[in-house]
C-alpha cells in the first residue's frame, strides 16, 4: 500500500493549480478514472485537519504524524471500495476513529462524547454547526432503539464488533444481525432529525 500512498501524494506541489475544483468533483474525478492524482489533491487539502484532529486525541506530535500517514492510506483503500459523498465530515470522522482506537488499544480512558463514533456514512454529521449538540443527541436516541437494534448497532459501531462477532455474542443469525443494524442505523438517524427539529 506504500505504493499508493506516494503516488496519491505526488501532485502536492502542484496542487494549488487545482484550488478551484471542488472536494466533491476532485471525488468524481478519482471515480471515474480510478488516477489516486484526485486523492493526493484531496488529502494535501486537509492534511492539517488531520494532524489537528490526531494532536487533540493522542496529545503526541510524532504519534499524530505516524497516524496521519496511517489516515491517507485508509482512506485510499476505503474510497477505492465505496463512494463518499461529504469528504470533509467523512475524514474527519475517519480521522477521530483511528485515534479513538489508538487510544482504546493503550487502555487510556475515552470521554463518553467520544465514544460516539458512527461513520459520516451513516450520519452526515456535517449538516449541523454544533457536533457537541450533535453527539449529545445521538448518544440521547440510542437507548430509544427497541433491545436488539440498540445491541447490535452498539456492538458494530462502537466496539467495532463483526457480524459473525455480534452473532457469537447475542444468538442472533447472521442476516438478523444485518437486518438489525441496518433498520437500527436508519432508526437512529430519524430519532437524531425529529430531536434537533425540537432544539
Amino acid at each position: 500500500m506504500q505504493h499508493l500512498f506516494k503516488k496519491a501524494l505526488t501532485c502536492i506541489v502542484n496542487s494549488t493549480r487545482f484550488d478551484h475544483i471542488s472536494d466533491q468533483e476532485l471525488l468524481e474525478r478519482f471515480y471515474a478514472d480510478g488516477d489516486n492524482q484526485w486523492l493526493g489533491i484531496l488529502l494535501q487539502r486537509y492534511t492539517l485537519l488531520l494532524l489537528g484532529t490526531c494532536m487533540k486525541y493522542l496529545k503526541n506530535e510524532e504519534e499524530a504524524k505516524d497516524c496521519v500517514q496511517q489516515i491517507f492510506l485508509k482512506t485510499i483503500t476505503e474510497l477505492q471500495k465505496y463512494k463518499v459523498q461529504y469528504f470533509k465530515s467523512w475524514i474527519y470522522m475517519v480521522a477521530r476513529n483511528h485515534c479513538l482506537m489508538k487510544l482504546r488499544d493503550k487502555n487510556i480512558t475515552i470521554p463518553v462524547e467520544d465514544k460516539i463514533n458512527l461513520s459520516s456514512n451513516d450520519i452526515d454529521l456535517s449538516i449541523y454547526k454544533d457536533k457537541d449538540a450533535v453527539l449529545n443527541i445521538l448518544e440521547a436516541a440510542l437507548p430509544e432503539l427497541n433491545e436488539e437494534q440498540k445491541t447490535c448497532v452498539t456492538l458494530f459501531y462502537l466496539q467495532k464488533k463483526s457480524y459473525q462477532e455480534i452473532a457469537d455474542l447475542t444468538g442472533y443469525n447472521l442476516l438478523q444481525v444485518k437486518s438489525h443494524i441496518q433498520n437500527g442505523k436508519r432508526n437512529l438517524k430519524l430519532l437524531m432529525e425529529k430531536k434537533m427539529k425540537k432544539q
